[in-house]
C-alpha cells in the first residue's frame, strides 16, 4: 500500500467522511454529550466539563465510525481480515454482516473470551494468538489466502470517520479549551484532534491518555518516531504492540501531550462511572481517569470535554472491579 502522510489529513476530507459516516446504513449515532454537573460524578477541579458518550454508540465503541468510512470505501463482497483486542473487531465483524463481506479477526490471547464469543456470533472467524505474533498472522492471512488487510488505527479512512467525533463535540461546544482522549494505536486521537484543529481551533490543548502498561504512544513521542512495545494493562483496548504511523505523525502535530494512567486508576474510574450510573469498560474509562487524578494541567476554569470512548464490559469483568 502507499505510504500516506499527516498532509492527506485536510478538512475537505474529513468533512466528506462526516456525511460518509453521517449516512451510513451501519446507523452510527451522534451520541450525546452532557454536562459533568448533570450527573453524580466527582470533580475536584472546578471548570465547565462535557462527557462524550460513545459508549452509547452502535456496537459500544467509537470503532464503528472508522469503520463505517473504511467499509464506505472498498468493494462491496471482499474478503477482509483485521487484528483487534474487541471494539474494532466487533465493530467490523457487524459491518461486514451488514455488507455481505468474508471476515476474519485476529485477536491477542489476552482479549476477553466472550468478545471473540461475540465477534464469532455475527460470522466472522476469530484466531486467538500471542499479542507479539499479530502481525505475522495477519501477513499470512494476506499472502496466503489473499485477504485484504483493514488496519484497526492505522488507516486513512478510518481516521477521517473517528474524527466525526471531533465534528460532533465543535457542534455542542464550539471552542474547547481542553479536550481529553483516550490513545491505544492513536486512530481516534489523531482523528478528533485534527478534527478540532483544523476546524480552527488553535487555542484548544488536546491531550491523549495511555495506561502505563501500555504507552506506546508516549514513548513514540520520546523517541520522535512510532514504536512498539510489550504492552500489559486492564484496558486491553489500549494496548496494541505499536503505535500506527499515521496516527503518531497527526499526533506529533496537533496532540499537546500524552498523559499516563495505572491500571488501579482505571479501575477506579470504571467503578466511579458504573455508580453514576454509566457502563464505561477500562479503556474507555481512561480518559476521565485521568481528568479526575488531575493527570491534565490548568483545568482551573476551562470549558473541557472528556471522552468515554467505549461500553463493552460485560458482568462477568464488571464484578472484578472495586465497588
Amino acid at each position: 500500500m502507499a505510504e500516506v502522510f499527516a498532509d492527506s489529513v485536510t478538512l475537505d476530507l474529513l468533512r466528506e467522511a462526516r456525511e460518509t459516516v453521517r449516512s451510513s446504513p451501519l446507523g452510527v449515532i451522534n451520541t450525546p454529550m452532557i454536562a459533568w454537573c448533570e450527573t453524580t460524578l466527582p470533580l475536584s477541579v472546578d471548570c465547565n466539563i462535557h462527557i462524550k458518550l460513545e459508549n452509547m454508540q452502535r456496537t459500544g465503541s467509537f470503532k464503528i465510525r472508522g469503520v463505517a468510512n473504511q467499509f464506505a470505501r472498498r468493494p462491496k463482497g471482499g474478503h477482509f481480515v483485521t487484528m483487534s483486542a474487541g471494539n474494532y473487531g466487533k465493530s467490523f465483524a457487524y459491518a461486514s454482516k451488514h455488507y455481505g463481506s468474508k471476515g476474519k479477526v485476529v485477536m491477542p490471547e489476552t482479549a476477553p473470551v466472550s468478545r471473540s464469543i461475540l465477534i464469532q456470533s455475527f460470522g466472522v472467524e476469530v484466531e486467538r494468538v500471542p499479542t507479539s505474533c499479530l502481525m505475522n498472522v495477519v501477513n499470512g492471512c494476506v499472502q496466503g489466502d489473499n485477504m485484504t488487510f483493514l488496519h484497526s488505527y492505522d488507516d486513512l479512512d478510518l481516521i477521517a470517520g473517528h474524527a466525526s467525533l471531533g465534528m460532533e463535540v465543535l457542534e455542542v461546544m464550539p471552542e474547547p479549551d481542553v479536550v481529553v482522549v483516550c490513545c491505544g494505536g492513536g486512530g481516534l486521537l489523531a482523528g478528533v484532534a485534527a478534527a478540532i484543529k483544523l476546524s480552527g481551533c488553535d487555542k484548544t490543548r488536546i491531550y491523549g491518555v495511555e495506561p502505563e502498561g501500555a504507552c506506546t504512544m508516549y514513548k513514540s513521542f520520546i523517541e520522535k518516531k512510532p514504536v512498539g512495545m510489550d504492552t500489559k494493562s486492564i484496558a486491553s483496548g489500549l494496548a496494541p504492540p505499536f503505535a500506527g504511523k499515521l496516527p503518531y505523525e497527526l499526533c506529533q502535530r496537533y496532540v499537546e501531550a500524552i498523559v499516563l494512567v495505572n491500571d488501579e486508576e482505571i479501575k477506579a474510574a470504571v467503578s466511579t462511572l458504573y455508580r453514576s450510573g454509566l457502563v464505561v469498560e477500562p479503556s474507555g474509562s481512561a480518559a476521565f481517569a485521568a481528568v479526575v487524578n488531575n493527570k491534565i494541567p490548568e483545568l482551573e476554569g476551562k470549558n473541557v470535554v472528556c471522552v468515554l470512548s467505549g461500553g463493552n464490559v460485560g458482568k462477568d469483568e464488571l464484578a472484578n472491579f472495586p465497588d
